[in-house]
């Protein structure tokens, strides 16, 4: 599935994939949700720059993602904010994971979690971890894209 930007609809951003990471394949991934759960969403009460996917007996879960409760939850239910939550895949995009995590150095990872049709929707991505001189390598480039448009900028105004 080709996902594309989610601007006013991301609830939350997994910003040091990106620097720790080769993204090789994006997903699209449901969730499975307790009610509570999706009102501290719709809030905002998410982080899952420290989660990952596991894959254990053809199913795939999101581990380490905290949604903290809000404080008028029910006080009947016992909300477990880093508990781990069902993801959905459909069987062959499933069997394409397992096979590319069976391979060396392959990872599956949460890229971004958004809504979709009133549905939260998490983007999952198939990656491969770098090498501190990998990371150095990708910090020198965008460093100097970011001097190429400063001296492209002042050679327009000059």
């Amino acid at each position: 599935m080709n996902t594309t930007r989610h601007q006013s609809k991301t609830i939350a951003l997994n910003k040091k994939a990106a620097h720790e990471y080769f993204i090789e394949q994006r997903l699209e991934a449901g969730m499975v949700l307790e009610g509570w759960e999706v009102k501290s969403i719709r809030s905002g009460k998410v982080q899952i720059s420290d989660s990952h996917i596991l894959i254990k007996r053809q199913e795939a879960w999101l581990i380490g993602a905290q949604i903290q409760p809000l404080s008028t939850a029910s006080t009947h239910i016992q909300p477990d904010p880093v508990r781990t939550r069902k993801l959905l895949l459909n069987r062959t995009e499933l069997k394409k994971l397992i096979g590319s995590i069976e391979r060396e150095g392959y990872t599956v990872i949460p890229l971004a979690m958004y809504w979709k049709n009133n549905r939260v929707k998490c983007e999952i991505a198939l990656a491969k971890g770098k090498k501190l001189h990998d990371k150095r390598e990708t910090i020198k480039a965008r460093e100097w894209s970011r001097e190429k448009s400063r001296l492209f900028k002042t050679k327009q105004h000059s």
